[in-house]
């Protein structure tokens, strides 16, 4: 397992004429681990996905959940690529009086608002869509792919550097009565456990493995259904059994752009991520060939891109819950996109909590795969260790204001999970969490593959900018002549003292025109990669 960095795919070598079977990256090591160990064990990439995601519920339980949503990118040899969309759904009727009430996140460098409580939570669709995606794809027993999480969940997982810090950033959810009592997370040191706390999760264990055996049912229509029922009633929240019986996966055609000559396959409409950082490749396709990597124009584009495409984004897309049909076809219009192009060329002188995984095998495939519990919304489902989500709760996926969505809609989101084909036959998957932050850090990881010609390491590791309503954010590691000029520009600026998981965390994983492996954990996140031998 190799943390936050590059896979050396050219000299690496697995066993005695031993080939590699596929290679991971991921947010945590017990989740690229669960997923390397379904490799090993001769399952495709489908099947080390759905291992990932359990065990992340288990590694990264602020991040992933049972009952959160998401997304996954599925690539074949020969033939299209399917999107999965699972996440979130607002639910079938709004009642009044809700549970719903605002905290604040600390990231040091800036404050986020949330909103938790029982009237934050949206109809999951993490069960329904992981399963189906193993019934449609996998090859491997369900029971055998849950094994990893449950050992992880009873032997106990050690909280690292990462977690703790997550912990703490939502201590004031993870601290309410009705978490405390039914999540055994509280450590010594106060509510939420910190690094090198062990932490086991028996209740969730379980849940897991009669999941497996049963089915879907047990969490859409059976026990667990009617104990979030029971806990809406009792405690101010949406939700009815209705919403979990009837809550559908989407199987989408992905979203398809060509920037220069890589093909760029992310996530369609009505979630907005894919199709926003398509729209700021191509406002950047015609950046002169001269611009330099790390270098002020460079910054300068990406910033003025990022503007635009954050105006293009009020302008011209519906506002909730998600995009139309036609929002693709209108923000990729020529017309349009030459209107931005000139504002940006005219400039060239001048936690949530998501988490991602990235997956490739010996056979093709690919899974980039996306999940998010927003960040829990302080309620914990009794005997079973599931934290329920706040996307009710999060501004982000609200954009016209907290309580206001319609009926039995998939909320929009800003997560996009991505594949990018190169002209000599290479693919790069990759993904990332951070809200907003997911759109510009993924177009800078692929503007630093396709633009700059960066190796995959140093396209995930160079330092990010990341603008939004005329504030400017910076990572640590520009050069300081640049950060100065930048700085003058932009009053409303922050200048982080490093990487920070602020802007993200792109785990990606790629594959050569030779068929060699590659895998970078962004170490944003202490991500971490291994390639799995066969």
């Amino acid at each position: 397992m190799v943390p936050g960095a590059l896979c050396d795919f050219g000299h690496f070598t697995v066993g005695n004429n031993m080939k590699p079977c596929g290679v991971v990256a991921a947010g945590h090591p017990v989740t690229a681990g669960a997923a390397d160990q379904v490799l090993r064990a001769g399952g495709n990439a489908f099947d080390a996905a759905v291992a990932a995601f359990f065990a992340a519920c288990v590694a990264e339980p602020v991040l992933a959940s049972l009952a959160g949503g998401g997304f996954l990118l599925a690539g074949f040899p020969s033939q299209a690529c399917k999107l999965f969309d699972f996440f979130v759904q607002t639910p079938r009727r709004a009642r009044t009086g809700v549970d719903f009430y605002p905290i604040q996140v600390d990231f040091g460098s800036a404050q986020q608002e949330f909103h938790v409580g029982m009237g934050a939570c949206a109809t999951p669709g993490c069960v329904r869509g992981i399963l189906q995606v193993h019934a449609s794809l996998g090859r491997m027993p369900l029971t055998e792919l849950v094994v990893p999480a449950c050992e992880a969940a009873r032997q106990g997982v050690v909280v690292n550097r990462l977690q703790a810090y997550i912990f703490q950033l939502v201590r004031g959810i993870y601290a309410t009565d009705p978490a405390r009592r039914h999540l055994p997370l509280a450590s010594a040191a106060g509510p939420v456990p910190v690094e090198g706390d062990m932490v086991r999760f028996f209740d969730l264990a379980d849940v897991i493995e009669t999941l497996a055996i049963e089915g879907e049912d047990l969490f859409c229509r059976g026990e667990i259904a009617a104990r979030i029922a029971e806990l809406c009633d009792a405690h101010g929240g949406h939700l009815s059994i209705e919403d979990l019986r009837e809550y559908p996966v989407e199987i989408r055609a992905p979203l398809q752009i060509t920037f220069r000559d890589v093909e760029i396959i992310t996530n369609p409409v009505p979630s907005t991520g894919g199709l926003l950082m398509g729209f700021g490749l191509q406002l950047l396709e015609p950046m002169d060939s001269e611009v330099a990597f790390g270098s002020y124009p460079h910054f300068r584009l990406l910033a003025e891109a990022m503007q635009q495409t954050s105006d293009a984004r009020l302008r011209h897309l519906t506002a909730t819950p998600g995009a139309d049909d036609q929002a693709s076809n209108r923000l990729l219009d020529s017309s349009l996109l030459r209107q931005y192009r000139e504002r940006v060329a005219h400039r060239a002188r001048a936690l949530s909590g998501t988490t991602h995984v990235s997956i490739m095998d010996k056979m093709g495939h690919v899974a980039s795969m996306t999940v998010s519990n927003g960040e829990g919304n302080g309620y914990v489902v009794p005997g079973t260790g599931i934290m329920l989500n706040n996307m009710l709760g999060e501004q982000d996926l609200n954009p016209t204001g907290f309580q206001k969505w319609r009926p039995n809609q998939r909320l929009c989101s800003m997560m996009a999970p991505t594949l990018a084909r190169f002209a000599d036959g290479g693919a790069v998957a990759t993904g990332s969490g951070g809200s907003n932050r997911i759109r510009t850090a993924l177009l800078q990881v692929l503007l630093n593959l396709a633009y700059f010609g960066r190796d995959l390491e140093s396209a995930v590791h160079a330092p990010r900018i990341h603008l939004e309503d005329a504030n400017l954010n910076m990572e640590g590691g520009i050069d300081d002549t640049v950060v100065a000029r930048l700085t003058a520009e932009f009053p409303e600026h922050r200048v982080f003292d490093a990487l920070n998981l602020f802007f993200g965390g792109a785990h990606s994983v790629g594959r050569d025109r030779h068929g060699r492996f590659q895998g970078v954990g962004d170490p944003r996140r202490d991500g971490v990669s291994a390639i799995s031998g066969g």
